[in-house]
Parts: structure tokens; sequence; C-alpha cells
């Protein structure tokens, strides 16, 4: 989700771990046309109708760990593009299907856009609580309170949708804010 400077602020795997360790140490992400459609289109397709080069058989290497039958959904700008894979064995996905995934795709792409920025006073306090300063000697570095402190740790938990200061701090850096 969110594909952003070449890698996925959001990354969710359930395929067989054995696909998904291959796929991995061989490198596919870089190579796999369902990923390079996600990149050039956007909206959902099944596989056997996307006619891109897969010269490294990517494909084929995918129908033999049981991912025969596959839909790819990309969505969001180029900037913060969502690409979904989803794949089974048994048969083709039917359209009310495709367009399951394809609305829960938009949704979930949606409900993890990340802010795009956060208030000066919000990357101070993070800041400091992030290089280990305890919350009195941030406040006293900021000139400010032990509360409007607090205040200002909270508001960004919030605006980043984070439940402790320590993961709105990975977050924020993981959105590049920090």
């Amino acid at each position: 989700m969110h594909i952003r400077f070449a890698g996925p602020l959001l990354q969710f795997q359930t395929y067989d771990q054995k696909w998904l360790n291959y796929y991995t140490e061989q490198g596919f992400a870089l190579r796999d046309p369902m990923i390079a459609w996600g990149f050039v289109k956007e909206g959902a397709s099944r596989w056997s109708e996307i006619k891109l080069p897969d010269p490294f058989g990517i494909m084929d290497l995918a129908a033999s760990y049981g991912l025969t039958y596959g839909v790819v959904v990309a969505v969001g700008p180029l900037s913060s593009r969502s690409i979904v894979g989803c794949a089974r064995s048994d048969r083709e996905f039917e359209e009310d299907e495709i367009e399951r995934i394809e609305s829960l795709v938009r949704t979930l792409h949606e409900v993890t856009e990340p802010p795009g920025s956060l208030t000066n006073a919000q990357k101070q306090a993070l800041r400091l609580i992030a290089d280990g300063d305890r919350h009195a000697a941030a406040a006293a570095k900021l000139g400010i309170s032990e509360s409007a402190l607090k205040a200002r740790l909270s508001s960004a938990k919030n605006r980043l949708l984070a439940r402790t200061t320590a993961e709105a701090i990975q977050r924020a850096k993981d959105y590049r804010l920090l």
C-alpha cells in the first residue's frame, strides 16, 4: 500500500511462505509484470487479460506455487500508488469478486493514506522524544510546559493514527515526515 520512493509504506502478504521467500530471494518485485501493470494502469484486471512481457517467467513460476488465476488492482496517484494482487488455484475470479476486491483495495488505500505533514511543534516534540529525551527535558528544551509537550505528542499520535508515542515516531519516520 502507498508505494513511495520505490517502497511500500505498508505491506501485507498472505501468499504461501515458500512462494514469498522465493519471490523475495529472486528480486521479482522489480520484474513482476503485474506490478509493472499497476504502475501504468489504474483499476483492476485479471492476470490472464494482461499481455505484458514476462522474460523471467514469473507468472509460470507463480502458477507452480498454486497461484494460477489472479487479479491485480492498482489505485491512487503514482506518488502514492497501492498495488494489490490476489490469486487462486481453482478458477478465474468472477466480475463481482473483482469488483469487491477493487472496492476493498480502494477503501484500504484511503484509510491508510498517511498525513501530508505534521506541524513544526509536533515534529519538534516527536524528534526530542525520539532522540531519548524524557518529557520534562523535552519540554524544557522547547520552553513549554510538560502538559503542552504531551498535548503536542497526543495531537501527533492522533494525526498519525498511532496508539503510542513510539508508534507515532516510527510512522512519522516511515512517512518521511521526520
